[in-house]
């Protein structure tokens, strides 16, 4: 072999051996393409958009990664939209209930990831699934519902006070029970004497077809018949809503401004900025489900290599649920303020727990005898 042939392939082995090196590179620099899915947008101020921030926290300081948002508004479409997506993405946030069906996609599509909140999820034939790359989280809305209902009681006026809920999936029955159980403990406790007020025409059926009473829209983003409802529960001199119903809460928010003294309670997020009337705002507080943080934790995990399937249930105890108390964002009394802080440790504790859609009562709950 010739010297100037030696040269010529040291010189090819080289920018082989190169061109590898930035291949690995390459590879091993790429980042997450991540997709949201939802039925409302993840713009609806309240349960997709924390999902949503969850995500933009992520990726402020990852800047290899992306997202990507999908708004489907047939429900029925929500899980064959994750199906025909599962190629273009590594990593799937999927906030809500309807996402249960997932199992059957997650189970075929081991190298994706699924993070799925608001429920757990189940195969094609409604077996449960749990998968090393699918993470769940739901949350004891109860909890939440359970400030709500005490900062309701603890405020009105003219003692009627209501919830209005979107759909009645699980974590919208356990607001209404939750709610329910902190009217009654601060009617036993602190003296209160508030009634929660109940539309029949407007009552929810859980999945198991039960009544479970409440008022529900029937919908998360029908804002025309939430103001409906809204507008039915301050005729009946409701002063205090608790809204968990999605978009469809604009309406109840709408109808609250058109009426005089009438406050809302927010959930999910803090929804403040949303109350704002002129010169004053109806937010009394908001009831909080703190998903956003949770969810960047498990895109955290997943991009370091760290992810590990769970159904995990989240609540005060891991700071999962709770309620606005910062000055400027609520409009809470001193005394108020001071009873829910009490309270919220003994919730964190576990020795109040109240009452889900499946276990214990709305009137007969640890803690409150």
């Amino acid at each position: 072999m010739t010297l100037k042939k030696a040269a010529a392939l040291f010189s090819a082995a080289v920018l082989a051996s190169g061109l590898l090196s930035m291949s690995a590179a390459a590879s091993e620099s790429k980042g997450l393409d991540i997709c949201i899915i939802t039925s409302t947008g993840v713009d609806d101020g309240s349960f997709n958009q924390d999902c949503y921030e969850g995500i933009k926290t992520f990726l402020e300081t990852h800047d290899d990664c992306s997202v990507k948002d999908i708004k489907e508004s047939d429900y029925a479409q929500l899980v064959p939209t994750v199906e025909k997506s599962v190629g273009d993405f590594d990593v799937f946030v999927l906030p809500g209930f309807n996402f249960a069906g997932i199992g059957d996609i997650a189970l075929n599509n081991p190298d994706k990831y699924f993070l799925v909140v608001d429920s757990t999820i189940q195969d094609s034939e409604g077996n449960p699934v749990s998968a090393d790359n699918v993470y769940t989280m739901t949350f004891k809305e109860q909890e939440g519902g359970f400030f709500a209902g005490l900062a309701a009681a603890l405020t009105t006026s003219s003692n009627k006070v209501a919830v209005v809920n979107g759909m009645a999936f699980p974590s919208n029955v356990n607001y209404e029970y939750g709610f329910m159980c902190g009217v009654n403990y601060a009617n036993a406790r602190y003296g209160t004497s508030a009634e929660i007020v109940e539309l029949p025409s407007y009552a929810g059926t859980d999945l198991s077809g039960n009544n479970v009473g409440g008022n529900y829209v029937g919908d998360f983003g029908d804002e025309a018949t939430g103001k409906v409802v809204g507008e039915a529960l301050i005729d009946q001199g409701c002063d205090v809503l608790f809204v968990a119903a999605g978009a469809s809460g604009n309406g109840v928010f709408t109808a609250a401004k058109e009426a005089s003294g009438v406050y809302v309670i927010g959930c999910d997020v803090d929804q403040y900025s949303d109350g704002a009337d002129g010169d004053g705002n109806i937010i009394l507080t908001s009831s909080l489900k703190v998903m956003h943080s949770n969810v960047t934790r498990q895109l955290e995990a997943v991009y370091d290599g760290t992810f590990t399937g769970e159904d995990a249930l989240l609540g005060a105890d891991t700071d999962s649920t709770g309620y606005v108390s910062e000055e400027g964002r609520q409009q809470l009394s001193e005394d108020a303020l001071a009873k829910m802080a009490e309270c919220y440790e003994l919730v964190k504790a576990g020795e109040i727990i109240p009452a889900s859609g499946t276990e214990y009562a709305t009137d007969d709950f640890p803690g409150l005898d």
